[in-house]
């Protein structure tokens, strides 16, 4: 009796299922790889019966094999430009779909567009991390680690996305970036009520609501509608969506905040889609204009020319949000965790720990204290321990010295009666 033949797996350029991770892949003709098909979410599609999901995506796959632009099977190698335009033109979709910031797609624009003007014309497979290097350290204004970073970020972004929809190997794989600085800054009581004092009501508003919330000034903050908000019987919640993790949360907010927020409700009502926090001209704030309206009040109260001060922006509200969270500002002192405020802000617990933990997190610093043997009176009192002199310790290690003859004579002594005995 014959046994019965196995059937053949589906051709190259099909979609075909893999149970082990229960999600859809296609390999294109000539390459060996599975790459993932996703749906237009940007999400991974799962289950075995969604056959018909899988093929319309592998269909808008293939449309990008047909361009000019398209797969290197095909058309020859890949080229860098190519690599950029492919990430541009995916910055572009999610940004339509709100799946990715306006600040996202603009920097990937410039940035990739630039790259593209020193190296655009390169084969993929002869880019080494040197060019990319030898690029960055040719800007004499991109001096910042933290610019140098992103930078970074946004090329390995585009040749990591080029890797896992086209199968072409990322030659940058591994370019290290700077060592990135934690971010120390915040306002003190008294610069908030100084920043209060000197700007209008609207800016205020915002300002205030920033500070005392930690959500992202121009990507959340500014976004907030009516629709957003829930009333519960233990105080107030807002719905934060993040486009720059593309994930929703729910925090609960102050009483302080939440009865501005009522307030500025009446204005802009549910079903109205007018954000909560707006400008003098009844706009959303935009990054640009909030900036700029930061650098002007900054010079205002002449912080400008301070070294410290000078360097505040919009950005420090959350910074300062995230301090006295951890510090226990508005709870007597009892410092919130890191895995709370991270939940709060909308950051993952490592990231969160990495940027503020070490400085200001007193629940991660006590257990330090106590390693080394520092008790917990002198920790309340806040007065170091005396130093013992020099004279002190040499007075003590006599003494313990002739203790020790004297111990050693005393047992002598106890033998040479037992013997005799």
């Amino acid at each position: 009796m014959k046994q019965k033949r196995k059937k053949r797996r589906q051709s190259h350029g099909s979609a075909w299922h893999w149970k082990q991770t229960d999600c859809w892949y296609y390999t294109q003709p000539g390459n060996k790889k599975r790459i993932g098909l996703f749906d237009e979410n940007g999400e991974r599609i799962r289950g075995k019966k969604k056959k018909r999901e899988a093929e319309i995506a592998l269909a808008r796959e293939k449309v990008t094999w047909s361009d000019e632009s398209g797969n290197g099977a095909r058309h020859g190698p890949w080229l860098v430009a190519q690599v950029c335009s492919e990430y541009l033109q995916y910055c572009e979709r999610g940004l339509a779909k709100s799946t990715i910031s306006q600040g996202h797609r603009d920097n990937s624009s410039s940035w990739l567009n630039d790259l593209c003007a020193h190296c655009g014309a390169l084969p993929v497979a002869d880019l080494k991390k040197g060019h990319v290097q030898e690029w960055i350290d040719g800007h004499e204004t991109w001096k910042s680690p933290a610019t140098r970073r992103s930078v970074i970020a946004i090329v390995t972004a585009a040749f990591n996305r080029a890797e896992e929809m086209f199968g072409v190997t990322n030659p940058i794989k591994g370019l290290k970036k700077p060592a990135e600085n934690p971010r120390l800054a915040s306002l003190t009581p008294e610069e908030e009520q100084m920043l209060y004092d000197h700007c209008e009501p609207c800016f205020r508003n915002f300002l205030f609501a920033a500070i005392h919330t930690g959500l992202r000034p121009f990507c959340e903050l500014a976004r907030l509608t009516a629709d957003d908000i829930e009333e519960y019987e233990r105080g107030m919640m807002w719905r934060v969506y993040a486009s720059k993790t593309g994930k929703t949360r729910k925090i609960p907010v102050r009483p302080e905040v939440a009865e501005l927020t009522r307030e500025l409700m009446k204005t802009a009502p549910q079903g109205s889609g007018k954000p909560i926090f707006r400008n003098t001209r009844g706009n959303p704030w935009k990054r640009m204009a909030g900036v700029l309206r930061f650098l002007l009040l900054k010079k205002k109260i002449k912080w400008n020319k301070d070294a410290v001060r000078g360097k505040y922006s919009s950005y420090t509200c959350r910074h300062t949000f995230v301090h006295r969270m951890l510090s226990g500002y508005w709870t007597d002192g009892n410092g919130a965790t890191i895995e709370t405020v991270a939940e709060l802000i909308g950051d993952t617990p490592t990231t969160t720990f990495r940027h503020y933990g070490r400085e200001w997190a007193q629940n991660y610093q006590d257990p330090l204290w106590k390693a080394i043997g520092e008790g917990a009176s002198s920790a309340k009192s806040g007065k170091p321990k005396p130093k013992r002199s020099q004279k002190q310790k040499v007075n003590k290690s006599v003494a313990s010295s002739k203790k020790t003859k004297v111990s050693k004579k005393t047992s002598r002594r106890k033998t040479a009666v037992k013997k005799a005995k």
